[in-house]
């Protein structure tokens, strides 16, 4: 079994913001124990700024983006010294490898990548994941190795996404508040009541909270792979997680996957504006698998241009559907509810071509 292994910042530090050493020590021990038992470990681990704020002298995080870069900067290298330190007992030896979900949105970066976690573990190394924080900024912005993790989780053929955090799984409602709230152990499909459910950033040190874990959890399932939210803390969670012992909550996965590239449309880009469509455009996206053209256009929000990412919404303003813009968004607001024989020369027919486009569950 491929198991991707994601631990949040919170898990990995203390309330001072330093690299917590018993949390490193059991997270390696548990990864040495899963390896022993036969399967293919890649670690995704969160923690660069925070190991980097002691070593500069900061109390907090800061929150402009040039400095966080610089802290992740100084923090990545002794992030992966300390992780070094602790394997080498258990006979392992890291590999650093540096993402953004950029990465996954071309076709031969993908490749390369895949080949690069494919010859790592035939090697014997650990992959110690983590996003590039250095250059890229929008992640660091949005914290999310959650996602990053699933998509990694796609990118190996995982079969298992151990997503450890503070708490024990998800609830039903927020346990720090309220005292009923109990434990869901098993999750058919996250919906838009359950992401609402989530909140936001569970601490200060992390970036991620409930909200990020639900939506890693979503890639997951939409990539075919089961998906587990545990607390770091619980003993042997990751072999009770491979195991299918009850160590947190299961997210199952869904039974069509969706390739690569559409995954990175679905949940790696943020979306630049909306397009709304009317009733019949939607049913020949839905049910029809077409592409979308200007004459099911009603209305066009946002500034975006050709290829960024854009929600489809229908009358109602429910986002039923992602896609990659095949035309700008002043382009579009020229040619909504035109007929394509009545197209300028030179536009593009297609508003997003079928092949760009990812219909969003219900």
């Amino acid at each position: 079994m491929i198991v991707v292994v994601k631990i949040g910042t919170s898990s990995l530090t203390r309330e001072s913001g330093e690299l917590d050493d018993a949390a490193m020590v059991k997270l390696c021990a548990e990864i040495a124990a899963a390896r022993t038992a036969g399967h293919q470990v890649v670690l995704v681990s969160s923690g660069a700024i925070a190991a980097g704020m002691p070593a500069l002298g900061l109390a907090e995080r800061p929150r402009d983006i040039g400095t966080l870069q610089a802290v992740a900067a100084v923090g990545q290298p002794r992030l992966m010294e300390r992780f070094g330190a602790l394997l080498r007992p258990h006979g392992l030896v890291p590999g650093q490898v540096l993402l953004t979900p950029y990465d996954f949105g071309h076709r031969a970066q993908y490749l390369h990548a895949r080949e690069t976690f494919v010859r790592l573990m035939d090697l014997g190394v650990l992959p110690v994941v983590n996003e590039n924080d250095t250059v890229a900024d929008d992640e660091i912005r949005y914290g999310d190795n959650d996602r990053l993790a699933a998509l990694v989780a796609h990118l190996v053929g995982a079969d298992l996404l151990v997503l450890l955090t503070d708490t024990s799984g998800v609830f039903t409602a927020d346990p720090r508040v309220d005292a009923a709230a109990s434990l869901i152990e098993e999750i058919v499909e996250i919906d838009a009541a359950l992401e609402a459910m989530a909140g936001g950033a569970g601490t200060a040190r992390g970036s991620g909270g409930m909200a990020s874990k639900l939506a890693a959890a979503k890639i997951a399932a939409w990539s075919g792979v089961r998906a587990v939210i545990a607390n770091a803390q619980e003993p042997d969670v990751v072999l009770g997680a491979v195991e299918e012992r009850v160590v947190g909550t299961v997210v199952q996965p869904r039974p069509q996957r969706l390739s690569s590239r559409k995954l990175w449309i679905a949940f790696a880009r943020a979306a630049a504006g909306r397009v709304v469509v009317d009733d019949g455009a939607r049913r020949a996206l839905v049910d029809g698998n077409r592409s979308l053209l200007p004459a099911g256009v009603r209305g066009v929000e946002g500034e975006f241009d050709v290829e960024d990412a854009v929600e489809v919404v229908d009358g109602s303003g429910k986002v039923f559907a992602k896609g990659l813009a095949g035309v700008s968004a002043p382009t579009l607001r020229m040619v909504a509810g035109r007929h394509t024989d009545q197209l300028p020369d030179g536009t593009r027919h297609e508003v997003i071509h079928r092949d760009d486009l990812v219909i969003l569950p219900g």
